[in-house]
């Protein structure tokens, strides 16, 4: 059964960074696309940032040019670099496998504010 972390998440002013981390304990992890998804109250889960298995990344026009997502494939790790923070970033971080995924882990709590 796989299993997903998520860590790194915290409170921000707005304009800070912080840096997101993700276990995944997948066989053939590294044959897989990865993302990050995101969550605020009352909203519906969306995929911001994605990577290739080949590290080829795509985002999210609400984070183009402040996220950088980034993966360790012989940790099986996945990471997501958050800078220029904005308070429409608020929200409940996850990370999957886009088209593949499995049960969804705890999520690490992202709060952008002065």
């Amino acid at each position: 059964q796989v299993k997903i972390v998520e860590s790194g998440g915290g409170l921000v002013q707005p304009g800070g960074s912080l840096r997101l981390s993700c276990a995944a304990s997948r066989r053939l992890f590294s044959v897989y696309h990865m993302g990050w998804y995101r969550q605020a109250p009352g909203e519906q889960r969306d995929l911001v940032a994605r990577i290739s298995r080949d590290g080829e990344a795509n985002y999210a026009d609400a984070v183009e040019g402040r996220f950088t997502i980034s993966r360790d494939n012989d940790k099986k790790m996945l990471y997501l670099e958050m800078n220029s923070l904005k308070p429409e970033d608020t929200a409940l971080y996850y990370c999957n496998f886009p088209g593949f995924e499995v049960d969804w882990g705890q999520g690490t709590q992202v709060t952008v504010s002065s």
